[in-house]
């Protein structure tokens, strides 16, 4: 059991302990690493509702995403949103500030937004979402929304770290299903097409019968009940559709959770960060300067016809384990 004076506040619900330990965890400087991965040890198994937000640029997520919280903070739940920024190239800082896109909702007291820079990490979500996640369901958040940056073929990683994957789209005809990567409609479990509301409603009703078609034609796939996935139309302007929305997202929650599917998937997720946790330490072990020297060396030696490639990728292992 960790002393670290963060804990207490943290798991009371404390927003700026929060805040500082998502700061803690994303920090890369050796002592802060340790730090957090004893607090992140200490924090009991407290679980919220995890749902992936991706969707096309100006669709609307932000939008989206603040009258959806401001909903279920008025139900009295209590709303988590770790929102990934595209970085700044010359800083790496978080650039679009969703604390400014989401107004209303970032005053709400039952409300914690965090953005967070993507640093050119693949995925569309931040290097350390995984632990940011743990760390909201620690301060006793009842649903952890994880908005992405934009959807990409590698962003279907968000899927990964949480329960429900959501894809935000806007009213357009047929033709944009094209625009839409195969595999993030395969792991999408709800489709939102929003601005279903004035002129555009007409049309979003179509778009959801053109997508309602391509999920039947999809896979079926275990995790799912009979109907799912679905897409639906929603209106963050009106609000009408968010309260349906929540209903089949619970629903399809808790069918996972009483099938088992839910605590298989964490257990998979649990898995996967420690891969990708393992990934990352052997490659941060290249980033020293002896070991960049070495690479140098010896990839001056590949591009000259001296060495093979796969030899010469041996030996810097060779020299990572003598070191």
């Amino acid at each position: 059991m960790t002393n670290d004076p963060l804990l207490h506040p943290l798991l009371d619900g404390d927003r700026r302990a929060l805040s500082r330990a998502i700061t803690l965890v994303e920090s890369t400087r050796p002592d802060h690493r340790d730090r957090a991965m004893a607090l992140l040890a200490a924090l009991p198994d407290r679980q919220a509702l995890r749902i992936g937000l991706s969707g096309t640029p100006g669709v609307g997520k932000s939008s989206f995403i603040e009258a959806f919280g401001m909903m279920l903070t008025g139900q009295g739940l209590r709303v988590a949103v770790l929102a990934v920024d595209p970085s700044s190239t010359r800083s790496g800082g978080s650039i679009l500030g969703d604390k400014t896109r989401m107004e209303r909702l970032s005053r709400d007291p039952r409300a914690f937004i965090r953005p967070s820079p993507s640093s050119a990490v693949l995925g569309g979500v931040a290097r350390r979402t995984r632990e940011a996640i743990r760390l909201c369901e620690a301060a006793g958040h009842d649903v952890v929304l994880v908005e992405t940056v934009g959807v990409g073929q590698s962003e279907v990683l968000v899927a990964g770290m949480t329960d429900l994957f959501v894809l935000l789209l806007a009213p357009a005809g047929g033709d944009e299903l094209q625009g839409v990567k195969r595999g993030i409609m395969e792991v999408a479990d709800l489709i939102l097409v929003n601005k279903a509301d004035g002129e555009l409603l007409a049309p979003a009703r179509r778009t959801v019968a053109d997508y309602a078609g391509a999920l039947r034609l999809l896979r079926k796939r275990p995790q799912d009940p009979d109907g799912f996935p679905k897409a639906l139309p929603v209106s963050a302007l009106t609000g009408d559709g968010l309260t349906r929305a929540w209903d089949e997202m619970r629903a399809l929650a808790d069918w996972r959770r009483e099938t088992g599917h839910q605590d298989r998937a964490r257990a998979a997720q649990a898995q996967d960060w420690f891969t990708a946790e393992l990934r990352a330490a052997l490659l941060a072990r290249l980033q020293t300067p002896e070991a960049k020297a070495q690479v140098a060396a010896l990839g001056a030696r590949v591009a000259a016809g001296a060495l093979p490639p796969a030899l010469a990728a041996q030996q810097v292992l060779d020299w990572l384990d003598g070191t």
